[in-house]
């Protein structure tokens, strides 16, 4: 699901909070017992965060299942504008802090001992979920969150502009600077791919054949094919082919709706919105294949359950977690379906998605099935902003992408050591 779409707030920059999560240290010396009772038929209270998702009716949404629970008075706290991820860790340093939140996994969350270890609630149904979320939520033998979305992102496309222009959707890099350049006019941009080019950094990293981190946690990115990659990104940035300072960002499909770009990266969320505006005239892609030994790559974006262990409240916050994320499963459905198209963690709830079963919804699933990308909870903010360095300095700077890389090398080497000795 996007963010609020008032705000330019980057779905992804949601993952900067893990790195003042190393840098304030362990958590548990701080604290953060909220006090609060009296609440439900158990006498609790708890609150859950949630960040402000720009869809119609989701925090309508969230609310209703609260108050469906009756075991105690679960409170939202629906958090507005472009820093969520600093006001959620703010709070978890307080006597205020929520007992229950989203967000992604991280490995400093679970070694600063600030998320509970929800194994236990998730064991009797673990095969029931994706088992690559299960994957990337696992740290130390133990799951610490439970997946509530699967976002896929990819290219979606105006059918007539290509078609006007006597092009097929790109099937290699390549192919898409020169749809780029095919596509500008003076009223409409070739490409967007955020207002920061960011968003498309890691799938560029796929598309070669790369990664970002060996399976053993050792630098991956850094090839000549990445760098021959962002070559091309550069390319389309100083040809003025792509679409730079929309009003609204990549998670927000506005730039496409509003005819200002050809091919837009967005994310599965925005399909009924793009339907709505646009009807048949759109189709999908996955970022293509960059180098002889890639292939096409979507990133699988989307948003997880935690539970605070150093709240006073820990049990019946697991309860409450346990209920609506693994038990109720019409609200994890609705949650899935009715805001937005997202794909179900759930396995079981997957294969009843009609939604999902037919026409473009269809073929989105099938590109999360063929080319998805998940988490890496290693790959850490730092990481994340050491390749943002990367992007900024390559394709809008025009700099030298190995030099780049050199400099990024030096903040993940040295993050790296300290997870991993």
């Amino acid at each position: 699901m996007s963010a609020m779409s008032s705000s330019n707030w980057d779905r992804r920059s949601v993952l900067r909070a893990a790195a003042g999560l190393a840098a304030l240290g362990p958590l548990a010396a701080c604290g953060s017992n909220n006090g609060r009772s009296g609440g439900g038929s158990s006498g609790k209270n708890l609150t859950q965060y949630f960040h402000a998702y720009g869809e119609a009716g989701t925090e309508q949404a969230i609310k209703k299942y609260a108050k469906a629970y009756d075991k105690a008075n679960v409170t939202t706290q629906w958090i507005t504008g472009s820093n969520f991820e600093s006001k959620l860790f703010s709070a978890l340093l307080t006597d205020n802090a929520p007992d229950v939140f989203e967000f992604h996994p991280q490995i400093q969350l679970v070694e600063s001992g600030q998320v509970a270890d929800l194994t236990d609630l998730i064991a009797p149904v673990k095969d029931d979920f994706n088992q690559a979320d299960i994957a990337s939520h696992t740290i130390d033998g133990k799951i610490w969150g439970i997946r509530m979305i699967d976002d896929p992102q990819f290219f979606f496309y105006r059918k007539s502009l290509l078609a006007d222009a006597g092009i097929e959707p790109p099937a290699t890099l390549d192919e898409l600077v020169e749809a780029a350049a095919k596509l500008t006019t003076d009223k409409v941009k070739g490409v967007f791919l955020g207002n920061s080019i960011t968003p498309v950094m890691n799938p560029l990293i796929w598309s070669t054949g790369a990664n970002t981190l060996t399976d053993d946690n050792k630098i991956a990115y850094h090839t000549d094919e990445v760098a021959a990659g962002l070559k091309q990104l550069r390319t389309m940035f100083k040809d003025g082919h792509l679409l730079l300072d929309a009003p609204a960002d990549w998670w927000d499909p506005s730039a496409l709706t509003q005819g200002l770009v050809a091919i837009q990266w967005c994310g599965m969320w925005a399909m009924p919105v793009i339907q709505q505006a646009l009807g048949d005239d759109v189709g999908i892609f996955p970022f293509p294949q960059s180098a002889d030994a890639g292939k096409p790559a979507v990133t699988n974006g989307g948003w997880s359950m935690f539970v605070n262990a150093k709240s006073k409240n820990i049990d019946a916050a697991k309860e409450y977690v346990k209920w609506l994320w693994i038990d109720q499963k019409e609200y994890q459905e609705d949650w899935s379906l009715s805001y937005g198209f997202h794909i179900p963690p759930r396995a079981s709830l997957a294969a009843s998605a009609t939604k999902l079963k037919s026409g473009l919804p269809a073929e989105g699933v099938k590109l999360f099935d063929e080319y998805g990308h998940f988490d890496n909870p290693a790959w850490t903010q730092a990481m994340i902003v050491a390749l943002e360095g990367v992007v900024a300095d390559t394709v809008r700077k025009g700099g030298d992408p190995q030099a780049a890389l050199d400099k990024a090398d030096k903040t993940v080497e040295r993050e790296l050591k300290k997870l991993f000795g």
